[in-house]
């Protein structure tokens, strides 16, 4: 390929779903856009589950940019009307079972030993997992449909930024290439392009502890209400034919983001309609150790091995990937912006996927630099510190609160009241922003709301003692929560289930300083009888 001298305005390095929705946006601003891919799509990726703020904040973009096909993978039911061909997965909510290692998982009759949490009153309008082979590959298509050049297979190996320009060069299938843009956005991950080249460095996240991952997809994995056998069901844990029983569970366990929770560690499980599930554990790793996960199948053998139901859900299965061993799964990069160029918030930092924060805060971070892009081809310094501050505080109060999670999985008590912080703060954030008071929702999990923070920051200290009263704990906890709870949450006539319930919402409308046609007008501008999500996460 002969070397490419065009100046473009943007340069974007990764062309997975960020990258490539990032392109489109700086298209219809009128900036001229190479998007530089390494490998070619499509391909395996993992960072799957959408949620409720997840598709809130693709909805906004896709209507201030005029993407009405991207707008169509915000809900279930649009996403398969349109794009049928692209493989999802449906997400009704959060669904967590407690194991302990080497016993079979039983049902409690005061289900201590489960949570569930709907983020939709029905599929139509259900969240999704993103298939990324696919949905992926559409959005590079759809950069390419909106104008941006698109090179794959391509190997970059200098940067270096000159007083009017940044300049890359590479090799594409053994030619030599170059790229010149005003500015660059790094959207190749974690460890990525810039931060080797850079040497950027990273630093550990105080809040949240070393993990090691392993993961892959499979088919033939099991439905787990088909795998916990009669006596869940006789107590409600499978679905029954009277939907407002309150022995039948808000959704369908599986149609979930399903987590097997266990001291040390955590697996996840999401089903897409292509036969495919993706799984994985994120564990702690002196178990990894034991359990020499490094090894692959044979270590997630070894796994399966302690817990016996889960076992049982995955006795069909087959890995239809190799299996990917992350020896540390956290990530922080030390500095995400220079004079021209910027780091995606999926380059600049990432925990673990167990309460799917990763694509609210790339959004978030995109949203920002399309901001800024159209107010200019090149940020100022100045925007682009605040840019950087604004994704670094956003990643650390999702470590805090999920690391904290994550010192607390051997205890379900406190672990389902701490996740109870992140449902307040998600499901108020998206009714807010959905009623156009986005003043009542400022920051990522309310970081910036009075009060809130600091509620938060004080029940992470607590939940990290290692002797600990539970009652004690949810008592402050529903304290803390008591401003933002909109969704009807730690009401233990529920038994920690917890559905969609337009009431909650109506009873709750002071909290959000609006009357009952302000919620009815928000509804129906959602097309929906229902609020799209008011249990909603992010």
């Amino acid at each position: 390929m002969p070397l490419n001298h065009e100046l473009f305005d943007l340069v974007i390095v990764g062309s997975a779903f960020g990258g490539s929705l990032l392109a489109s946006i700086a298209r219809q601003l009128g900036r001229s856009v190479v998007l530089i891919e390494r490998g070619c799509h499509p391909r395996f990726a993992i960072g799957e589950s959408s949620t409720p703020l997840t598709n809130l904040f693709l909805e906004q973009l896709a209507d201030r940019y005029n993407l009405p096909r991207i707008r169509a993978f915000s809900k279930w039911g649009t996403w398969q009307k349109n794009h049928p061909r692209v493989a999802a997965g449906l997400k009704r909510g959060f669904s967590f079972y407690h194991h302990e290692f080497y016993k079979p998982w039983c049902p409690q009759e005061d289900r201590s030993n489960e949570l569930l949490v709907a983020a939709s009153p029905n599929d139509d309008v259900a969240d999704t997992h993103w298939y990324r082979p696919d949905f992926d590959a559409f959005f590079v298509e759809e950069a390419v449909s909106h104008g941006a050049v698109y090179i794959d297979q391509t190997k970059l190996t200098s940067f270096s930024e000159r007083p009017d320009e940044v300049y890359l060069q590479g090799v594409r299938q053994g030619d030599p290439v170059e790229f010149r843009g005003r500015f660059l956005v790094d959207a190749s991950g974690a460890r990525g392009f810039l931060w080797k080249q850079l040497n950027l460095g990273e630093e550990p996240l105080v809040a949240f502890p070393d993990r090691e991952a392993l993961f892959t997809h499979f088919s033939g994995v099991g439905r787990w209400e088909s795998c916990i056998g009669p006596t869940a069901s006789a107590s409600g844990n499978l679905p029954q034919t009277d939907p407002t029983a309150k022995s039948v569970p808000p959704f369908p366990p599986d149609d979930a983001a399903l987590h097997h929770v266990f001291p040390g560690g955590w697996m996840w499980l999401l089903r897409f309609n292509n036969g495919i599930t993706s799984a994985g554990v994120s564990i702690d790793p002196k178990i990894a150790r034991d359990l020499h996960l490094e090894a692959g199948a044979a270590g997630w053998r070894r796994m399966l091995e302690r817990l016996p139901s889960v076992a049982v859900q995955f006795a069909e299965a087959h890995a239809v990937h190799p299996f990917v061993h992350l020896p540390s799964v956290a990530f922080c990069c030390t500095q995400s912006v220079g004079r021209r160029w910027a780091l995606l918030p999926s380059a600049m930092g990432f925990l673990d996927p167990l309460l799917s924060t990763g694509f609210p805060l790339t959004l978030l971070g995109i949203r920002h630099l399309a901001e800024l892009l159209g107010q200019g081809t090149v940020p100022s310094q100045k925007a682009l510190v605040t840019y950087a501050s604004e994704n670094r505080a956003n990643l650390e109060v999702a470590a805090e609160l999920v690391g904290t999670l994550h010192h607390n999985l051997g205890r379900p008590a406190i672990f389902q009241a701490l996740s109870m912080l992140y449902f307040a703060a998600a499901s108020f954030s998206e009714t807010a922003l959905r009623l156009g008071k986005a003043d009542l929702a400022p920051g990522f999990l309310l970081r910036g709301r009075n009060g809130f923070r600091e509620s938060l920051r004080t029940l992470c200290l607590r939940a990290r003692a290692d002797s600990l009263s539970s009652t004690d704990f949810v008592s402050a906890m529903t304290e803390a929560i008591g401003p933002i709870n909109v969704a009807g949450l730690n009401d233990s006539s529920r038994r920690n289930w917890y559905p969609v319930d337009l009431t909650d919402l109506q009873n709750s409308r002071g909290k959000l300083t609006a009357s009952g046609p302000d919620i009815d007008a928000m509804l129906h501008r959602c097309g929906m009888a229902m609020p799209v999500s008011i249990s909603g996460v992010g």
